[in-house]
């Protein structure tokens, strides 16, 4: 990957995670920031309101991005730049939702 496309993708990614870190609002739109065959499905917010299928969405969403299951599939250097990002800002915003709700 040269320079110009890693900070298009990391526009990319800025747009959809925004400043916020609302874990509910990042699982429910990650389909705009994945590649197609990302194994991803949209999931509406509203069926991510009680916190079990937060859990339950998050943990989906995972393992798709996981940099194991990518490496496994010999996912593109562009794919595994984008699900580590991914990754990691999900992770953030899933610590922040567990500090504030218990499950």
């Amino acid at each position: 990957m040269d320079h110009e496309e890693i900070q298009t993708i990391d526009a990319k990614i800025r747009q959809w995670s925004g400043k916020q870190e609302h874990i509910r609002s990042l699982l429910s739109t990650l389909q705009y920031v994945l590649w197609a065959d990302s194994g991803s499905k949209p999931v509406p917010i509203t069926d991510i309101i009680e916190g079990r299928a937060v859990k339950k969405s998050y943990q989906k969403a995972l393992l798709c991005l996981h940099p194991d299951k990518l490496q496994q599939k010999g996912a593109a250097s562009y794919k595994k730049y984008i699900a580590e990002k991914v990754f990691d800002i999900l992770q953030d915003a899933w610590t922040q939702f567990n500090s504030l709700n218990s499950i």
